[in-house]
C-alpha cells in the first residue's frame, strides 16, 4: 500500500508538471491578446483565464479526457503488471514535459496536444513491442481520429479567421479596432469588453478541451494504481448496472420479431453477448468493492463494446419504436457515464496547475503571438478574430470528444488575419518557419523520445 501511494504521488507530480508547462504554452495563447492590447493587467487576465478554464473543465464533460485514456488499451496495461505500466506513464509524461519546455524556452507556440499524443504513441509502441504484441499497445482507431482532428483544425482556424476578419472590416466602421495597441495606453472601453469576451471564450473552450488532457493522463495511472476506485464509478450499485443492462437486453430481444420479421443483426447479437458477460462478472455482488479488479476491467471493456456497437446498431435502425429508442439511449448513456468517471479533485488539481503555469510563463508566448508572427504588430481586430475562431473551433471539437490544439488554432488564426490584412507578405517568414517546423517535428520527436525513455526507465528500474 505504501508503495502504491508513493507511485501515485510521483505520477501526480509529473502530471501537474505537464499541465504547468501546458499553461506556459496553451493558456498563454488564450490571454495573449488581452494582455498585449493592455485591455487587462497580466495578473487580472491570468486570473480571469484560470476561472474560465476551471468552468470549462467542470462543464465541458470528460469526452476528451476519456479519448486520451482510451489511446492505450487498459487491459493490456493491467495484465503486464503495475511497475511496467507506471514506467510507461512516466516515460510519456517526461517526454511531453521535455518537448513542451524546450519549445516554450525558444518562444515557439507548440502544440501540447501533439506533444502528448506523440508521447503516448511512442511509449505505447515500445511497451507492446517488448510484450511481444507488435503494435497493439495503441488504440490505432482512436489515434487516427485524434490525428485527423489535429491536422485539420489549424487549416480550419486559418481560413475561418480570414473570413471573420473580413466580416469585421465590413460591419465595423470605427478604424480604432484595426490599429495596433499604443504603448502604455489602454484601448477604448468597447474594444476592451470585446477582447475580454474573446479571451474568456478561448479560456473556457480551452478548459473544455485542452484542460482535459491532464485529466486523461491522471486517470490512466489512477486506473492502473487504484482500479477499484476508478475503473467504474465507485458510487454505482451493481444492481443498478444489472437493471440497466437488462432493459437494453429486453429492448433488443423484443426487436427479434416485429410484424413477423426477424430484425436481429450481428450488432444486436454481439451486444446481447456483452451484456451477458457483464452480468456474469457482477453476479451477486451488492457493492463494486466486492468484485475483483480483473472482473472490473472486464465489465468496463464490455460496456465500452456495448457503447461502440450501439452506434452502429442505431444506424441500422434495428430498434423501431420511438419509445424503445429513447429508453435504449437513456440506458446506454447511464452505462457510459459510469465508465467515464473522474473524481472532482482531479479536475481541481488540473485547473490549478494550468493557472499557475500561465501566471509564470505567459510572457514568451504572448510576445510571439503579438509581435513576431506578422511584420506589423497585432491589431485589436486581428486578435479578436483569431480568438473568436479559436473558441468556436475548439468548442466544436469538444462536442465530438476530439482533442485539438489551442496553440495551433490560435496561431494559424493570427496568421490568417495577417494575410487578410496585407497579404501573405505580411507574415514573418522566420517565425512561421519555426512554428511549422515545430508542428512537423513534434510527433516524430516525441514518439522516438518517449519510446527511448521507456526503454531507459525499464532497464534502470526493472533489472
Amino acid at each position: 500500500m505504501e508503495q502504491t501511494i508513493l507511485l501515485l504521488l510521483i505520477c501526480l507530480i509529473a502530471a501537474c508538471a505537464f499541465e504547468f508547462i501546458n499553461g506556459f504554452h496553451d493558456t498563454a495563447n488564450a490571454v495573449a491578446t488581452v494582455i498585449y492590447s493592455k485591455s487587462l493587467k497580466p495578473w487580472k487576465a491570468v486570473l480571469l483565464s484560470g476561472v474560465m478554464n476551471s468552468i470549462g473543465v467542470i462543464l465541458g464533460g470528460v469526452g476528451v479526457a476519456m479519448g486520451i485514456t482510451n489511446l492505450i488499451p487498459m487491459d493490456m496495461l493491467i495484465a503486464s503488471g503495475t511497475e511496467q505500466s507506471v514506467i510507461l506513464v512516466m516515460a510519456l509524461l517526461t517526454s511531453a514535459i521535455i518537448w513542451n519546455f524546450t519549445t516554450w524556452y525558444f518562444g515557439i507556440p507548440c502544440s501540447s496536444s501533439h506533444t502528448l499524443v506523440g508521447s503516448i504513441l511512442g511509449a505505447g509502441i515500445a511497451f507492446s513491442y517488448i510484450q511481444g504484441q507488435g503494435y497493439e499497445g495503441v488504440n490505432w482507431s482512436k489515434a487516427g481520429d485524434i490525428g485527423l482532428s489535429l491536422l485539420i483544425s489549424p487549416f480550419l482556424g486559418f481560413c475561418l479567421a480570414i473570413i471573420c476578419y473580413i466580416i469585421l472590416r465590413k460591419i465595423i466602421k470605427n478604424d480604432t479596432i484595426f490599429k495596433a495597441p499604443k504603448e502604455k495606453t489602454s484601448p477604448p472601453l468597447w474594444i476592451r469588453v470585446l477582447l475580454i469576451f474573446t479571451c474568456s471564450s478561448v479560456s473556457y473552450s480551452h478548459g473544455s478541451n485542452d484542460g482535459q488532457k491532464g485529466i486523461g493522463l491522471i486517470m490512466i495511472f489512477l486506473i492502473i494504481l487504484l482500479p477499484a476506485s476508478t475503473v467504474i464509478n465507485p458510487n454505482t450499485l451493481p444492481e443498478d448496472l444489472i437493471q440497466s443492462t437488462r432493459k437494453i437486453e429486453s429492448i433488443l430481444q423484443k426487436q427479434k420479431n416485429i410484424d413477423g420479421v426477424n430484425t436481429e443483426n450481428s450488432y444486436s447479437r454481439e451486444i446481447l453477448q456483452s451484456i451477458q458477460n457483464i452480468n456474469t462478472q457482477i453476479h451477486s455482488a451488492t457493492e463494486l468493492k466486492q468484485i475483483e479488479n480483473a472482473q472490473l476491467f472486464t465489465i468496463r471493456k464490455e460496456i465500452q463494446r456495448v457503447i461502440k456497437l450501439s452506434k452502429l446498431l442505431t444506424e441500422d435502425r434495428v430498434i423501431k419504436t420511438k419509445e424503445d429508442v429513447k429508453e435504449y439511449k437513456k440506458n446506454i448513456s447511464y452505462l457510459k457515464n459510469n465508465i467515464e468517471y473522474v473524481p472532482y479533485w482531479v479536475v481541481i488539481l488540473v485547473s490549478i496547475s494550468l493557472g499557475i503555469g500561465t501566471m509564470i510563463g505567459w510572457k514568451r508566448i504572448v510576445v510571439t503571438i503579438g509581435e513576431k508572427i506578422g511584420k506589423q504588430d497585432l491589431t485589436y481586430a486581428q486578435g479578436a478574430s483569431a480568438e473568436l475562431v479559436a473558441a468556436g473551433t475548439i468548442s466544436l471539437a469538444s462536442i465530438f470528444s476530439l482533442p485539438v490544439s489551442t496553440t495551433q488554432i490560435l496561431s494559424s488564426g493570427i496568421m490568417g488575419t495577417m494575410v487578410a490584412s496585407k497579404g501573405i507578405k505580411n507574415l514573418r517568414a522566420k517565425t512561421i518557419k519555426n512554428i511549422i517546423l515545430a508542428w512537423v517535428l513534434t510527433l516524430p520527436v516525441t514518439i522516438i523520445l518517449s519510446a527511448l525513455l521507456f526503454m531507459i526507465f525499464k532497464n534502470i528500474f526493472l533489472k
